[in-house]
């Protein structure tokens, strides 16, 4: 299918942001977004790029009422030179079909994904941000769009991608997080649809976030549902501890989302000799650790932050420091690394980088 575009005439372009260390995150959006229609007597049809603008759905859509609804988040970074680079989309389409045959909804196709991808970001090239941590967001979400009441998969979807310019996730920037164990809260269960990145995973999570962000933590880890000791997550993103010479990571079970970031932690670390594993981890484990002096750093990885390091942990009434709350020697250079490819600063061994201007 061919992209349609239809630009925004120059007297209602937004102002583009000015200063970068002001962006925040997901809060700007540029001047135009993609969309398309699904029906399941046509197919996918009607691509186009087109001015940003409020979607229409009738009240009895069926996202609103039984959560057909699924998204992504990847982004593009502005190189030295003036290029613009992608980092694995193609993971967060293989990604989000998985999470669209899980909530029975249609797959997309990666080439189409690819080009409205690079259309949109080339066409709205001026609001990529240029400092360094900074960059383009782009979100591309499903929602199921027929108007009936009465649980059953929709017979029509609408799939759409905006993008706008983003600084760093966090306020603290690349130092130590604190991060709330929950123990009366979990996120998902085995057979479930945990590992999707669906919209009402995100709601199930928000509770016990409002609860340790009260508390002064940034994060919740999450634990798993059954036995309450595994982890499993952290907030919106997966977690590594270092135990040793050992980097521990949850396995791909079902009930966690399988980061993008997270896979090129683990073949970058690999790559450089380390013993990466991808086992259950208890909170005795990691506590036994911590007190023989042996759990040497800990960190989160996700899109948003690449890692983000822990140095401290809350868990059955006790803050637990971890590295003296500093940043870890592994955490500061997979951020290093992983960042230097992204902004093509170095040469991308894994093939993981993708110049589209």
């Amino acid at each position: 299918m061919e992209i349609r575009i239809t630009k925004i005439t120059p007297e209602k372009r937004k102002p583009i942001p000015t200063d970068e260390s002001q962006l925040g995150f997901g809060k700007k959006f540029t001047d135009h977004f993609f969309n398309m229609k699904y029906h399941e007597d046509r197919g996918w049809y009607d691509p186009v790029i087109e001015p940003y603008r409020d979607i229409s759905l009738d009240p009895t859509a069926l996202c609103l009422h039984y959560g057909q609804l699924i998204f992504e988040g990847l982004k593009a970074y502005h190189g030295k030179g003036g290029e613009i680079y992608l980092f694995r989309p193609l993971e967060n389409l293989k990604r989000m079909n998985a999470s669209a045959e899980r909530l029975c909804m249609p797959t997309v196709d990666p080439d189409l994904f690819l080009e409205a991808i690079k259309k949109l970001v080339i066409l709205d090239k001026q609001w990529l941000p240029k400092g360094q941590g900074t960059s383009l967001y782009i979100r591309p979400t499903m929602i199921a769009t027929e108007a009936a009441l009465g649980v059953h998969e929709a017979n029509a979807y609408l799939f759409f991608i905006v993008i706008g310019p983003v600084g760093a996730y966090y306020t603290e920037g690349f130092s130590p997080t604190k991060i709330y164990v929950s123990e009366d809260y979990v996120r998902s269960v085995k057979g479930g649809i945990g590992y999707c990145k669906a919209a009402g995973n995100y709601a199930a999570s928000l509770y016990a976030s409002k609860i340790a962000m009260k508390k002064g933590y940034t994060q919740v880890l999450w634990l798993d549902a059954v036995e309450r000791k595994y982890v499993e997550e952290v907030g919106t993103s997966n977690i590594f501890f270092r135990i040793g010479d050992e980097l521990i990571t949850s396995p791909l079970t079902g009930s966690i989302l399988p980061g993008v970031t997270r896979d090129s932690v683990i073949q970058m670390a690999r790559s450089w000799g380390m013993q990466v594993s991808e086992r259950p981890l208890s909170m005795d484990e990691i506590l036994a650790a911590l007190t023989k002096g042996t759990l040497r750093e800990a960190f989160a990885s996700g899109t948003a932050a690449i890692v983000s390091p822990v140095g401290q942990m809350f868990y059955k009434g006790t803050d637990h420091i971890i590295n003296e709350g500093k940043i870890g020697s592994l955490t500061e250079r997979l951020y290093n690394e992983i960042l230097q490819i992204q902004y093509g600063e170095k040469e991308d061994p894994f093939g993981w980088r993708i110049r589209i201007h």
